[in-house]
């Protein structure tokens, strides 16, 4: 299924009853709408209507407009999460992901809390603080980044261009490094990073990100108000992943940024990609959300 926004036809996908409290699942990079596969059912037979969109620049989402610029920025993704929820008409809906989906839902929950009954982020606040990009991390959590540096480079473009499915397949493997999957899982995924926009979509991401290139002029006011750290009052529901392989500041460190209703669970052993790898705890966090809104 798709629906038009005013810069994309969002390819989604939708499980359970048309008329359940709606939630939103939301992948990141370099992974996509199979990241739910076994969460999306769970969540369908507990009545819930579950939609599953795939971002800008991945699978079948398309820009309508060949002039638009191709902007990976947090902004971008905030609005169209935000548009998404207008066309579909959904009321308050729990929203859950992880990395460039986590962050879209946390930008929605701080700056749109009434379009949001709940919210569901791995590794907690990942609203990003692009003032402060340039202070240097510990050294062992930058050797862990070493693709977003990589990418800043036109060395880096040509390689995400030419080895795509070799290089996010490493990004997999490294980041959930308990996670044993099966190399047809990978492949089943692969597809919608062939996106045409795919590749100009996560250079501009990387980029922005570093104060290395210009975000999409739409999206100033939105980049503004994300300047200012805003808060999150909705009801959240953070989870800890115990086994990530990108290294960074644990989740008790942006504790203040949630104002509201919150949890914290960590989920052992679990790498990156927590809805693959643990479909079970995800979707009880989903859950138990739903039965508090």
């Amino acid at each position: 299924m798709t629906t038009r926004t005013d810069v994309l036809e969002i390819a989604y996908e939708e499980w359970g009853p048309a008329d359940g409290d709606p939630v939103v699942l939301l992948h990141g990079f370099p992974y996509d709408a199979r990241a739910f596969d076994e969460v999306a059912p769970v969540l369908a037979e507990a009545g819930r209507r579950v939609i599953v969109p795939s971002l800008r620049g991945f699978g079948a989402t398309r820009f309508l407009d060949d002039e638009t610029p191709r902007s990976g920025q947090q902004a971008a993704l905030g609005a169209d999460l935000l548009a998404l929820l207008e066309a579909l008409d959904l009321g308050p809906a729990v929203l859950a992901g992880f990395d460039w989906g986590g962050r879209a839902a946390c930008i929605v929950a701080a700056l749109w809390p009434e379009r949001v009954a709940g919210l569901v982020s791995v590794d907690g606040y990942n609203i990003q603080d692009i003032a402060a990009a340039g202070e240097p991390a510990p050294p062992a959590w930058e050797a862990t980044y070493w693709y977003q540096y990589y990418f800043h480079g036109e060395r880096g473009r040509l390689g995400l261009e030419r080895n795509r499915d070799e290089l996010c397949e490493l990004l997999w493997r490294t980041w959930s490094p308990t996670w044993n999957f099966a190399p047809e899982v990978f492949a089943a995924s692969a597809p919608s990073l062939h996106n045409p926009d795919f590749v100009d979509v996560v250079v501009h991401s990387y980029r922005h990100r570093f104060s290395l290139a210009d975000g999409d002029l739409r999206y100033i006011e939105i980049e503004e108000a994300l300047a200012e750290k805003p808060h999150i009052l909705v009801p959240t529901i953070v989870l800890e992943t115990g086994a990530d392989g990108i290294l960074g500041a644990p989740v008790d460190d942006d504790r203040e940024m949630f104002v509201g209703p919150y949890g914290q669970e960590l989920v052992a052993g679990v790498g990156h990609n927590v809805p693959q790898q643990a479909p079970l705890e995800f979707a009880s966090a989903v859950l138990a959300l739903g039965s508090q809104s």
